[in-house]
């Protein structure tokens, strides 16, 4: 039994995936299916290190971020409703967060570097949450598509890269993101996706990426790539086309940049 919850295929696709649909489609009459996302990395969390808070790393940082984030989202979408300056804070915020998980790993980086890689990270995190809240947050489909998306790219660049581990947080992730678009695709009908599903999801895989290119081997011109996901999902596609084929059209957007920044990864991985 040890040896199957080790088998990196289950901690990071099978149960996350299972239990993130099982969410998606548990909590879809309450609008919160976006659940789905943050409750297939926590699964992949706890199967591949454990749930703990101490001593608080960067790598925990991320897992308190995202608990903070997947609270926040839900508030967000029933009681505040984010207006522009509401998009613009919560980018801020998340460029903030990258930062707060980093700034000792990001202090040990020499002279220009530091800022290099201080730069990315905050303007990953500020794009891929703002834009996702701002453009895909009101579009289940393509919202789903970015997270399947953005999750894969992370974690196949992050192993590239020479880190399993964030390179299966990454994949987690993913495999969030394909649960909440299942179900849309079976039914024909767009779900819900809001802050709860956006907010989490996209701050861990910025996050993720982000850990991957300071704690690994990940370029960060990479990083900013990824940070496109979101942006290139938003591209026209067929609006008036059956939900699954939408959902098709608008991953493999995001493939193609997601494509992009692991195939730029690949050189940096070790021979």
């Amino acid at each position: 039994m040890e040896e199957l919850f080790a088998n990196p295929a289950l901690q990071a696709g099978v149960a996350p995936f299972l239990v993130a649909l099982f969410v998606a489609i548990a909590f879809s009459r309450l609008r919160v299916g976006g659940l789905a996302a943050i409750a297939a990395f926590l699964v992949c969390f706890y199967l591949v290190t454990g749930i703990q808070f101490a001593p608080l790393t960067a790598t925990r940082k991320i897992l308190v971020l995202a608990i903070v984030a997947a609270a926040i989202g839900p508030l967000l979408d029933f009681a505040l409703k984010p207006t522009r300056v509401g998009i613009l804070l919560m980018a801020g915020g998340a460029a903030g967060g990258a930062l707060w998980a980093f700034w000792p790993v990001i202090l040990q980086k020499p002279g220009m570097q530091a800022w290099l890689f201080g730069g990315s990270a905050a303007i990953a995190l500020a794009v891929m949450v703002g834009f996702a809240q701002a453009q895909l947050a009101s579009d289940g489909v393509r919202a789903g598509a970015a997270v399947l998306a953005l999750g894969l790219g992370v974690g196949i660049a992050a192993i590239f890269s020479a880190s399993l581990t964030y390179g299966l947080y990454g994949i987690a992730l993913g495999a969030g993101g394909g649960a909440f678009l299942l179900p849309q695709m079976i039914v024909g009908k767009k779900a819900t996706a809001g802050a709860t599903f956006t907010l989490p999801a996209m701050l861990i895989g910025g996050l993720v990426a982000v850990g991957a290119m300071l704690l690994a081997q990940l370029p960060w011109y990479c990083v900013l790539i990824l940070a496109l996901v979101p942006v290139m999902v938003r591209l026209p596609g067929p609006e008036k086309a059956p939900v699954w084929l939408q959902a098709i059209v608008f991953s493999l957007y995001g493939f193609v940049i997601a494509g992009v920044a692991c195939a730029l990864a690949w050189p940096s991985s070790p021979t």
